[in-house]
């Protein structure tokens, strides 16, 4: 049987619906954060080396890293679903598979680092250190190198509205997550509609409904 190891708001919620797209059976072994750090119970630490979710068994096997996850499950159990065949869009494809995790997605973790930092208890007269060197190093780099990548992403979406192709795939279920990351954590303006279009698009599925009721409750922090 297929185990999803789910840590509640976070990436391994792609994996849910992932399989609900794919219709197979599997179940769930929930976990829940540190309320104090938001981290990862010491438990899943019997599953994987790294203590770390997304991660699956399957009639034993152990597979880690979202990306190699849905590979996995894509070659497993897709016969050729949600993956392009036309060379031009499987190129696309392979892309965005790695650039959800690879470019996107540690600056929206940056992005999230920097703002608890600004916000975090400390000595009054640290606190302005502490925010002068976050907003340097938003203003700087993370701002910046995060705007080329959404401008980057809105421009993908332009032509049809999914990131390889003329229909769904599974990159545009790797690339949700960032999305909405995104959304949460830096806004989607009125200069993304394709982005925003996106999340309305994904969110109104069954079978992403049907993920969210497997997961349970998914609010990303901000």
């Amino acid at each position: 049987m297929l185990t999803v190891h789910h840590l509640e708001n976070s990436r391994s919620q792609r994996v849910l619906w992932l399989l609900e797209e794919l219709g197979v059976d599997y179940e769930v072994q929930r976990y829940q954060r540190n309320p104090d750090t938001s981290l990862a119970p010491p438990e899943l630490l019997a599953v994987h080396p790294l203590g770390k979710s997304p991660v699956i068994s399957d009639d034993g096997e152990v597979v880690a890293e979202t990306g190699a996850i849905i590979e996995y499950l894509t070659e497993q159990y897709g016969q050729g679903r949600l993956v392009p065949a036309d060379p031009v869009n499987k190129k696309a494809y392979r892309y965005w598979m790695h650039a959800a995790e690879g470019s996107v997605m540690p600056l929206l973790v940056m992005t999230l680092v920097f703002n608890k930092v600004e916000t975090a208890p400390m000595p009054f007269f640290i606190r302005p250190i502490a925010k002068g060197i976050s907003g340097k190093v938003k203003g700087s780099f993370i701002n910046p190198s995060l705007q080329r990548a959404l401008d980057h992403i809105e421009q993908s979406l332009g032509a049809t509205g999914w990131f390889a192709g003329p229909t769904m795939t599974a990159a545009d279920v790797m690339m949700s997550f960032p999305v909405e990351a995104a959304a949460a954590r830096s806004g989607l303006e009125s200069k993304y509609p394709n982005m925003r279009d996106f999340l309305k698009r994904i969110h109104a599925l069954p079978t992403y409904q049907a993920a969210l009721e497997r997961g349970g409750p998914y609010e990303l922090m901000s």
